[in-house]
This record gives structure tokens, C-alpha cells and sequence, in this order.
């Protein structure tokens, strides 16, 4: 089994790096391999709203200035995704928002290509601004049909200069006891994939308020 863990901060080494390496710790610890992708300091181009990776259906976004189509199969080619972002005004940092809504919309477009992958958002914040940055974060699981780790608060660790979260101890227990739920479901998942069915996937519904 693996976990993929998308690092959405500009700095490759700075706090949110080491909070997914707190969850990932654990996940090597009970046996599934763990790889951190770094995509908060790319050029990503934000959803253009134009629908083609649903017509086309070929799990491809129409925009090739970036590594997007690359991103897709590798994260759909993984048991569990974990979303981790700093906080940028109170949410989630540009970049990041660009790289979730394309990935997770020609996902969703594409027979749901996440449904069911166990799945975790983490949050490194100096002050304030973390709830609603989780929050946000985890719009993109739930929408996608994931299975969701949770941990013993919310997932929110605290650090202003690279490094500083790991002196935040009850951040640093919240990574260590959601890295073990995250093993902990990956494991129950596999281990009852043979005796218990899945719920079949429902066709999207789509309303508005007018009609």
C-alpha cells in the first residue's frame, strides 16, 4: 500500500513538510510506503470551468502548461492521499487551491477516480486562520467520496520559522495518532476488500435553486 502526501507550501523543507513527515513516520512504521509530492512552488494554472476532462473522458486536463495529467495518474495510482497546506490569509494558499481544484475536479469527472481512497488534510499555521483553512482542505475529501482519517483534535499544528512545529508537542501527538488511523483504516480496507462490498458509485445529480 502507499500514501501519497501533497505538500502545498511554497518552501520544500518548511513546516507543512515536517507535519506530513510526522503522519508519514508512522505510516513506514506500520508497513506502507509514503512519498511527499511538492507542487506549492509550481507554476499551476487555476481551473479554466470549461468541463472537457468529463467530455473527453480521458482522465486529462485540456491545460499543458504544467504537470497536472501527470499528478492525476500518480496520486489515482495510491490507496491514500493526505492535503497538506500553510495558511495564506486566513486559507488556502493559491497555488495549492489551483493544483486541488483541477486534480480533484478531473477526478470527480472521470468515474470518481479517488472514491474510496483514505484520505487526510493538515494544516501549519503560525497564529490563526487553521480551522478555516482545514476546513476548506477537506471540501476536496468529502466531495470525492473519500474514507477520512481523523486524529484526537483537528488537524492543525502550529510554527512560524521552518522547523518551529516540531517544539509544538500536542501538534506533533495529533500527526502521530492520525498517521496511525490512516494505517490503521488503509489496513482494514485491504483486509475486508474480499468479504464486503463496496457501495456501488451513484450517478451525480446536479440542481440549482431556481428550478
Amino acid at each position: 500500500m502507499k500514501v501519497i502526501a501533497i505538500n502545498g507550501s511554497p518552501n520544500k523543507e518548511g513546516n507543512t513538510f515536517h507535519t506530513l513527515n510526522m503522519i508519514g513516520n508512522e505510516l513506514m512504521a506500520g508497513g506502507i510506503e509514503f512519498e511527499i509530492l511538492h507542487i506549492g512552488h509550481k507554476m499551476i494554472h487555476g481551473c479554466l470551468a470549461c468541463g472537457k476532462c468529463g467530455v473527453n473522458q480521458d482522465e486529462k486536463c485540456v491545460i499543458k502548461t504544467d504537470d497536472m495529467n501527470k499528478w492525476v495518474q500518480q496520486v489515482k495510482n495510491t490507496d491514500g492521499i493526505i492535503i497538506g497546506a500553510p495558511v495564506h490569509y486566513s486559507g488556502i494558499p493559491g497555488t495549492m487551491k489551483s493544483f486541488l481544484d483541477r486534480l480533484f475536479y478531473v477526478a470527480g469527472s472521470n468515474g470518481g477516480l479517488f472514491r474510496h481512497k483514505v484520505g487526510a488534510a493538515v494544516v501549519s499555521v503560525r497564529r490563526t486562520g487553521g480551522s478555516a483553512t482545514l476546513d476548506s482542505l477537506n471540501h476536496y475529501l468529502n466531495y470525492s467520496e473519500m474514507i477520512i482519517a481523523t486524529s484526537n483534535y483537528w488537524n492543525v499544528i502550529h510554527g512560524r520559522t521552518a522547523g518551529e512545529v516540531l517544539q509544538d508537542v500536542e501538534g506533533k501527538q495529533i500527526m502521530r495518532v492520525l498517521g496511525k488511523n490512516m494505517a490503521w483504516l488503509l489496513k482494514m480496507k485491504e483486509a475486508t476488500a474480499a468479504t464486503i462490498e463496496s457501495p456501488k458509485a451513484e450517478k451525480k445529480e446536479f440542481t440549482h435553486f431556481i428550478r
